[in-house]
């Protein structure tokens, strides 16, 4: 006897969720910008005092928190809405472990407008160009050291400081992941090599958090920089993707003779992969750094043989929640 199967039934579930995505965020924006979450970090309030708390009239304020509801960030219950515990730890401003405003203020303002010319870069490969007056730049920079924050705290989470003594941080955008190092391990001392221009700021903020004692700042050129010593962990975070694949090479090279033999490396960034199902988050951002100003997401099996060519043998990856992945290895 044969037996016929029935083909699963198709939705278009997914479909849909991903063609209306950009409705939740814009509203997850809003949110955010009237301060619905800060409103609630008291306790559960009902559309009426959601509105009052915020100024905006009921039926918006009813529309944003039903929305916020849905996905995920607000419970309701008898007409009340109330907290997750994720948006109390991230959307509450200053009663917030770590406050995303700012970083959904640039994505409201800054990258969502930049997205709206994404045709032009899919149909012609030209990457975008922010045009932006100063309060603008303000902003854009404000929302990236804070993302940077969340992958610092993210890290700390995920990867354990405490073996290590001598650090490099090497061509980062924000002393944020040192600073979590040192944080979690009260013996470790950071050397930073950035951008001459970052000099000044890197200092004062290892000042302010109390690290002025365990730390160097030096300037020089990430694509030339050749820091020598003998590092045993080196920290090269959110630098690739503003390479070409020479300086990246390069750069691995200088940061390997750097490092002590058997040194761990940090590789933290977005990448491609070859899984069967790629992570979206990085896939996202790739659509994201070249539509914004033309850097590069890499495949990770591209960042595996630079590493190799360089001294250095991959030995994982590590995913961190709502933000890049880290790609460990070893000076061999």
């Amino acid at each position: 006897m044969t037996t016929t199967r029935t083909p699963a039934a198709t939705t278009p579930e997914a479909i849909v969720d991903i063609a209306i995505g950009f409705m939740g965020a814009k509203q997850l924006f809003a949110a955010s910008r009237v301060g619905l979450f800060s409103a609630l970090a008291d306790g559960p309030l009902d559309a009426a005092a959601v509105s009052a708390a915020t100024g905006v009239p009921e039926r918006q304020a009813r529309i944003l928190a039903d929305s916020m509801a849905a996905q995920g960030l607000l419970t309701r219950t008898d007409g009340r809405y109330e907290l997750t515990a994720d948006a109390a730890a991230y959307l509450t401003g200053d009663r917030a472990e770590l406050d995303l405003g700012p970083f959904l203020a640039f994505l409201g303002a800054t990258s969502y407008t930049q997205w709206l010319g994404y045709d032009k870069t899919v149909d012609s490969d030209e990457p975008g160009t922010l045009e932006l007056d100063e309060a603008g730049w303000g902003d854009f920079l404000a929302g990236v050291m804070r993302y940077n924050e969340l992958h610092a705290a993210m890290l700390a989470r995920h990867f354990d400081f405490t073996p290590y003594r001598d650090a490099l941080d090497l061509g980062g955008l924000s002393p944020a992941f040192a600073v979590e190092g040192m944080t979690a391990n009260p013996e470790l001392n950071v050397r930073f090599v950035f951008d001459p221009q970052s000099v000044e700021p890197v200092r004062q903020a290892v000042a302010e958090a109390g690290f002025a004692d365990r730390t160097s700042v030096e300037g020089a050129e990430t694509a030339t920089a050749e820091p020598g010593g003998s590092h045993d962990l080196v920290l090269v975070n959110h630098v690739i993707h503003r390479f070409d694949e020479a300086q990246n090479r390069a750069i691995f090279r200088n940061a390997r003779d750097a490092a002590a033999d058997g040194a761990t490396l940090l590789v933290l960034d977005f990448f491609l992969d070859d899984d069967p199902q790629q992570r979206k988050i990085d896939a996202l951002h790739a659509g994201e750094y070249y539509n914004i100003d033309g850097t590069v997401v890499y495949p990770e099996s591209f960042v595996r043989e630079w590493l190799a060519d360089a001294g250095w043998r991959a030995e994982g990856t590590v995913a961190l929640p709502g933000s890049p992945r880290i790609l460990v290895a070893r000076a061999v």
